[in-house]
């Protein structure tokens, strides 16, 4: 691992294994968790409001099986509704419910405790570079792949 570029490759291997790891509770099943995907759609309906199957298969690159599977499970959840397109469009939508933005907020809340805990010897100086150095990164990613993701 010479190259800066091999030590990022193995680096962003191991954030990847990690990040789900931040916090214990995280770790354990329970009701008010959300799985990763749950979360990561949550999230992006919080950012950009409802949306059908055709758009999270565009926005995510998955095929409509895997969307309709993930989507059905956060309806049991209760956590998204189906409800019609607000522009009139044929399509169903779904709309992050009350119970989704609790635990949302919930998942994100355990999230940053853990980012906390993880970055306690950080200064606030050196959080906010690599917090800039990342969204650069991601935001060159998305560029590439043509599917930025929306930001407040």
């Amino acid at each position: 691992m010479d190259k800066p570029l091999d030590l990022l490759e193995f680096e962003t291997m191991l954030l990847g294994r990690h990040m789900h790891m931040l916090n214990p509770r995280a770790r354990g099943a329970g009701e008010e968790r959300l799985d990763r995907s749950a979360y990561v759609l949550l999230s992006r309906i919080q950012a950009q409001g409802p949306m059908s199957i055709g758009e999270f298969s565009e926005a995510f690159s998955l095929d409509a099986s895997t969307l309709n599977r993930q989507t059905a499970a956060m309806v049991r959840a209760g956590v998204v509704e189906r409800m019609p397109d607000p522009e009139g469009g044929m399509a169903r939508k779904f709309a992050i419910t009350a119970e989704g933005e609790r635990r949302l907020d919930i998942h994100r809340t355990e999230n940053l405790e853990g980012l906390e805990k993880v970055m306690v010897d950080w200064t606030a100086e050196d959080v906010a570079e690599f917090a800039a150095y990342l969204s650069r990164f991601n935001r060159d990613i998305e560029r590439l792949d043509g599917r930025p993701w929306p930001r407040g």
